[in-house]
């Protein structure tokens, strides 16, 4: 049986790269420039990019489009004993949603993959909310929690720095993930305990500890879940985020002239605005982690029977 176009597409580009034919960081085909050539529709070129892009074979670089990333291929485990498992099951879901994204994945579609009667997965996985419990524990556990650097400060951000890498790894996790009805699992239990304990002997109370740990999660996955939108509006067009914006620049210009007190446009033409996710990321974790300061000076302060003492000329006469 032929493989579909995705997937020719795909082989030739990781056999470019496996020759050094493309060697790391050169640019390979764009979607438009795989449409072209191919004869493919935007959708298939896309999906061709979003494979090797999940294998670790290529990246996105902001401004300068889709290149050689060097990095080895992300392991699937082999069926044990030659048939299913429920490893083989989360990993090849996992591959799906990362391609693809989430509203393309359901058990039919796994089976399919995997060329298995749908209901021979209901063997290991009962349904699909315990086969997304199985994925999130799965990217959780992908990489283990690196030791501690010194200071609450420094282990709260690169705390936040690994749920950013894991929601970048997997553009799917973060809405998946629920803040009201959390999913419990080791994995992501390990990432939590990671964060709590770094509160440890700051003065804080428990029920202060846990809504640190809560507002830097959701902090972090709020930014995250437009991750996957993006995703997606990547594969329907075929432009990543920059270019989408350069491709815009006449309707902003327009409207500018149409609304020539508009601050917000006005801002967009005249500077370099940086409002990448990654940008934004950093932006509010360090304010956040400002405000907790604050807030750790004022309890132990408190602890030491004093108010803490103020700088500046704030509260002067």
């Amino acid at each position: 049986m032929a493989k579909p176009p995705y997937q020719q597409i795909a082989d030739e580009i990781r056999n470019r790269i496996a020759t050094g034919d493309l060697g790391p960081g050169a640019r390979v085909p764009s979607a438009r420039q795989i449409t072209a050539r191919w004869g493919v529709a935007i959708a298939t070129a896309t999906k061709a990019l979003a494979i090797l892009q999940h294998e670790g074979l290529v990246k996105v670089v902001p401004g300068v489009g889709t290149v050689v990333g060097g990095v080895p291929p992300r392991p699937v485990p082999e069926p044990s004993g030659g048939g299913l498992s429920r490893e083989l099951i989360v990993a090849t879901a996992i591959g799906l949603a990362d391609a693809e994204g989430m509203s393309s994945l359901s058990m039919r579609r796994i089976a399919t993959e995997l060329d298995v009667a749908t209901m021979s997965l209901y063997r290991y996985i009962r349904s699909k909310d315990e086969l997304i419990l199985h994925m999130i524990d799965a990217a959780f556990g992908e990489h283990p929690l690196p030791v501690k650097p010194d200071g609450w400060r420094a282990q709260l951000e690169t705390a936040a720095r690994l749920m950013w890498a894991l929601f970048r790894r997997h553009r799917w996790l973060a809405p998946v993930m629920s803040l009201t009805r959390p999913q419990i699992s080791p994995n992501a239990l390990a990432h939590t305990d990671w964060v709590l304990t770094s509160l440890d002997g700051l003065g804080l109370s428990l029920e202060e500890v846990v809504q640190t740990h809560v507002v830097l999660f959701s902090y972090v996955r709020g930014l995250a879940t437009a991750l996957e939108t993006e995703a997606e509006a990547e594969r329907d067009t075929g432009l990543t985020n920059d270019e989408w914006m350069q491709s815009q620049e006449a309707t902003i210009t327009a409207m500018a002239r149409a609304v020539p007190h508009s601050s917000v446009l006005r801002l967009m033409m005249e500077s370099e605005l940086d409002m990448g996710l990654d940008s934004l990321l950093e932006f509010g974790l360090t304010r956040l982690l400002d405000g907790l300061a604050v807030l750790i000076a004022q309890r132990q302060a408190a602890a030491r029977g004093r108010a803490p003492r103020r700088t500046g000329t704030a509260g002067r006469a």
